[in-house]
């Protein structure tokens, strides 16, 4: 690890460690390596990367929300992303884009990296195939590409990407979905990786698409599960059949297109235990086999029953979503039907694709937004608490704004820090076709932001025209997090067969508090699946760490809170995934600050 600099910037993510009010508050270095330096005296290595915080002197609840376009001149613009031929003839040219928002090297700067997709001819060995970038970053919202030093090309057809520290060492480590085999980047703790998948035993050949590191036994190690796709041969692709009346098998309002997903044969999902040494496939001894050979996407190790125990949530694509619920002894109950998360309010299956997870009504439990095809809706679950949801599309507004859309990666964030999630949602069309017709809808598309009303309903942020919001494309993967550390959200989206986009939240907005979290020996050092309280102003805000989720993607592990025109924080309670719970005291808002478990004064869970 480098040497430590001392940073006069009240924002350093890494400062020294406080006692207030009796509780022990760290802000340490978040992958600080376990047997390293005392977290006492510690400071954060950001020299020449200094952050401007935003303060909420003027704050106006409900003003304006802007993001600008910076991706030009930032590096990100010198990537492609390419995923087969523009005609998309063929299924497996469709999906890919997955994008992360990760600190590789624990400066406290999030960096990022980008799946490339591939080409038949790579596929065949007749030319080379596409390569990921990851990006580091510089502080003022540039980045370098460190890609190859890196040694995390994939030069394979990409889909996802997952982080976890899966040693707790103190390094976040990444996993990368792909068409053929998928890749267990450890790091190395110097800007590098090694590909350590196939003697970890997650190799996995085939076509994986979501995937999520979880510590659902409660040993202290996470777990990985990865879902399937599509079964499909490359050299083989499905083809149309013409059917009596003389329509085409595989048709969009009337109009051939490539064949599937339904109709072919979907790939297996799998769960991975980790032993401490490598990764055990225990997906029947758990009870999480995909007998239905459904269409796996978006997946994420979340509890919705607020039991102690990670529950897990998979999207499906044209299929009915799974609810695994977590029984405590290693296996687990499927509940998709019985709680509501398998079908919408009609009892139709969807076409699933990306999967946001918050508290968005500030009830203190965990609800859902599913993105879907155009011609459907998107689909929000409200949880009633017990980890049965209720879908409340319609009433929250939320239906007809995303109809003429196809919805991809996507989040619940507060943009404007005003204390409420608002929604994000990346879209594009599968079908370059729909250009040619004038059926209200196109193969490139602009996001959808709703602003949330204090959990009421939602209402769509108009596109200015100039502004991130207006940019069309065929996105597919979304992250979110704070690149610039001026306490305001930012997105990044990777977009299928083009560069992708680095949307700078410049909105006037609230004060705020980013926590991030540092595990002890007796959970996953990088604390995924903790739940964090935040008390202030008379108001509790819920945030919760969780790996993968959105569209193949990685958002920030941290967890953000917009907090209004609050300026003294009551108190902060973590739920660590062992079970601890522990209380913090916060000297402020308006910063950064780390916490360790065991650090904090305990209380009951």
């Amino acid at each position: 690890m480098p040497p430590f600099t001392v940073s006069p910037c009240h924002l350093v993510t890494l400062a020294l460690v406080a006692t207030v009010g009796g509780a022990v508050l760290a802000q340490t270095p978040p992958g600080a390596p376990a047997g390293g330096a005392s977290t006492a005296g510690v400071f954060a290595p950001v020299k020449d990367k200094e952050a401007r915080p935003i303060t909420a002197g003027g704050f106006v609840e409900g003003a304006p929300v802007v993001f600008d376009d910076r991706t030009r001149g930032s590096g990100l613009d010198a990537f492609r992303h390419v995923s087969g031929s523009p005609e998309k003839g063929f299924i497996l040219e469709a999906p890919s884009g997955g994008v992360a928002l990760v600190d590789v090297d624990n400066d406290g700067w999030l960096d990022i990296y980008l799946l490339n997709g591939g080409t038949t001819d790579a596929l065949e060995g007749r030319a080379e195939a596409p390569r990921a970038a990851l990006l580091r970053n510089n502080g003022d919202l540039t980045f370098t590409d460190i890609t190859a030093r890196a040694g995390v090309a994939n030069e394979r057809w990409g889909f996802g990407v997952a982080a976890g520290d899966i040693d707790n060492d103190g390094w976040t480590d990444l996993y990368v979905t792909n068409f053929g085999e998928n890749r267990l980047y450890r790091n190395n703790g110097d800007r590098t990786f090694t590909d350590v998948a196939k003697e970890m035993g997650v190799a996995e050949a085939g076509w994986s698409t979501g995937a999520s590191f979880g510590d659902y036994d409660g040993d202290g190690r996470l777990d990985l599960f990865v879902a399937g796709y599509v079964d499909v041969d490359p050299r083989q692709p499905p083809t149309p059949k013409t059917l009596p009346d003389g329509r085409t098998s595989c048709a969009y309002r009337g109009e051939p297109v490539m064949c599937g997903p339904r109709g072919l044969e979907g790939a297996p999902n799998r769960l991975y235990r980790n032993d401490g040494s490598r990764f055990v496939d225990v997906t029947e001894r758990a009870g999480v086999t995909d007998t239905a050979r459904y269409y796996g996407f978006a997946v994420a190790w979340v509890d919705v029953d607020d039991d102690g125990k990670l529950d897990l949530l998979v999207v499906n694509d044209s299929t009915p979503n799974y609810l695994y619920r977590n029984r405590g002894d290693g296996t687990f109950d499927e509940v998709g039907f019985s709680s509501g998360f398998a079908l919408n309010e009609e009892g139709r299956e969807q076409a699933g694709m990306g999967l946001a997870i918050g508290d968005y009504d500030n009830d203190g439990d965990l609800d859902t937004y599913i993105t879907n095809f155009s011609d459907d809706s998107n689909t929000l679950r409200r949880n009633d608490g017990e980890g049965t949801f209720v879908d409340v599309t319609a009433q929250r507004g939320l239906r007809a704004p995303t109809l003429p859309f196809l919805g991809w990666g996507t989040a619940f964030l507060d943009v404007d820090n005003d204390g409420w999630l608002d929604l994000f949602v990346a879209n594009g069309h599968v079908y370059p076709q729909v250009d040619r017709f004038d059926w209200g809808m196109t193969w490139a598309q602009r996001p959808l932001l709703f602003r949330n009303h204090k959990g009421k309903r939602f209402e769509e942020v108009p596109a200015a025209l100039g502004s991130g919001l207006a940019i069309t494309a065929s996105a597919r993967g979304a992250a979110f997090g704070d690149v610039d550390r001026d306490g305001r959200v930012d997105v990044v989206v990777n977009n299928q067969d083009g560069p992708p986009t680095l949307l700078h939240n410049v909105s006037q907005a609230g004060h705020w508090l980013s926590i991030r979290l540092m595990g002890s020996s007796r959970g996953p050092r990088d604390a995924i699946g903790a739940s964090v309280t935040i008390e202030a102003g008379g108001t509790r805000w819920r945030r919760d760490v969780i790996s993968g989720g959105s569209y193949c993607s990685q958002s920030d592990l941290a967890a953000h809170v917009g907090l209004g025109r609050v300026t003294r924080i009551d108190a902060v309670t973590v739920r660590w995934p062992g079970g601890r719970a522990e209380t913090f005291a916060v000297p402020g808002v308006d910063r950064i600050v780390t916490l360790v478990e065991g650090r904090g004064v305990p209380r009951a869970p």
